[in-house]
């Protein structure tokens, strides 16, 4: 008998998961635990934790992290009580996060924590950014983030670095988005965001440290289908600032290939942007970035030159999208007009979809110079990647031939 889907998603689960629990590791009698609890709120006086887990059925549980400090040779776990996405405050809730709530909104943190510098935005949607940008003011980096792409937006999470004010929160209100996370909230802002009654708005209070996480590792598990568990520390990216990257160079069959130009400030601003953003998205990935925009990202491709093309791709559409909402307030996809989408068409056509002047970014070496290619013919003009293959000089002639710049990190990104 097939199930009412609608009722299943407003379906609480009552999970069975313990209040506590205990991970252990021990190495010839030395013992370290890490000690958890699970986190519930009082909403409408009832005690609730998570609404359930990855799809309507699966019970799932949030726990903190309340004691234990792991070491394991050189590498030192984060200190109990440090909390952000395990300990939120919930200031409106029609609807208590579920999981996918939490780990978007856990994810769109892992990326902030690196623009605390100004103003900045990133709305997650199933894990990976959608939109990220940073500007003078938060409603305009807001604005750049959803219209980055402002379809995948839709039932997003959106974090903020700043104290939402008014502004930003007349647009947030004005579109549907599931979670919205910040430090804190200017006076009158709730009643602007209490106009969409589902909407968890979130305040964490340790936002203003969220910095002090730059660097720090926690252990990830991932469990496998017979009950195994991969243990592994978390991903942090080593290469911040200018500094970290150097001019991609490589020997070829004992000849020296160099980059021929280097970055400019404003290229160098886009690729750090873009490399730190690319630190929360699956991988296979690459993204371009403008003027501290993302503005078009392909994520969980098998191979590069594929997700370079899907990242080019939804550039372009997601550009005509934009174009279209701006002028004539409805989504590309429901005009009707022929002549009016002929006219849109040819301006994203021959503006390439905003990607000439772009910043191109992967999350791996590329095996090919095919894969810089897709991003060369639409007209970037600098190339950030860590480096490493043997055809590396193949990417050095590519770039070179169309005077774009290439550096590289020496570091992967990869998240699965």
């Amino acid at each position: 008998m097939a199930q009412d889907l609608k009722k299943m998603y407003k379906t609480i689960m009552d999970d069975q998961f313990p209040p506590e629990m205990e991970i252990s590791f021990n190495d010839q009698g030395k013992r370290q635990t890490l000690f958890y609890e699970k986190v519930t709120w009082t909403i409408d006086g009832i005690q609730k934790g998570l609404r359930y887990g990855e799809n309507p059925g699966q019970e799932a549980a949030l726990f903190r992290l309340v004691n234990g400090n792991l070491i394991l040779g050189e590498t030192e776990t984060i200190q109990p009580g440090q909390y952000l996405a395990s300990d939120i405050e919930l200031l409106q809730s029609g609807k208590h996060p579920g999981k996918t709530n939490l780990t978007d909104a856990d994810n769109s943190l892992n990326i902030l924590r690196y623009f605390q510098d100004k103003p900045s935005v990133v709305i997650v949607k199933h894990n990976n950014p959608c939109g990220a940008a940073q500007s003078d003011s938060l409603s305009d980096a807001y604005h750049k983030a959803y219209m980055a792409d402002r379809v995948a937006a839709f039932g997003g999470c959106i974090a903020v670095n700043r104290s939402v004010d008014k502004a930003t929160a007349e647009a947030v209100s004005a579109q549907y988005a599931e979670v919205v996370v910040a430090p804190e909230f200017d006076e009158g802002v709730m009643e602007i965001l209490g106009r969409r009654k589902n909407l968890r708005v979130i305040r964490i209070n340790n936002i203003e440290k969220l910095q002090t996480f730059v660097g720090k590792r926690v252990v990830e598990f991932k469990s496998l289908i017979d009950g195994g568990i991969i243990a592994q520390w978390s991903f942090v990216p080593e290469t911040r600032s200018i500094s970290d990257l150097k001019p991609a160079e490589t020997e070829y069959k004992g000849k020296i290939y160099k980059i021929n130009r280097k970055p400019t400030r404003k290229e160098y601003d886009d690729m750090l942007f873009g490399w730190l953003v690319e630190s929360g998205i699956t991988s296979n990935s690459v993204i371009y970035v403008k003027d501290l925009v993302t503005i078009g990202i392909g994520t969980g491709e098998q191979d590069r030159v594929g997700v370079a093309e899907i990242a080019r791709d939804k550039a372009y559409r997601k550009l005509s999208d934009r174009y279209c909402f701006e002028q004539y307030g409805i989504a590309y996809n429901d005009l009707d007009d022929k002549e009016k989408k002929n006219a849109i068409d040819e301006q994203v056509i021959k503006e390439k979809g905003g990607l000439p002047g772009s910043a191109m970014v992967s999350d791996a070496f590329f095996p090919f110079r095919d894969g810089i290619d897709v991003g060369i013919r639409e007209g970037v003009s600098a190339v950030i990647q860590p480096g490493g293959s043997g055809n590396d000089y193949q990417s050095i002639e590519a770039c070179n031939e169309s005077d774009v710049t290439m550096v590289y990190t020496g570091q992967r990104s990869f998240k699965h």
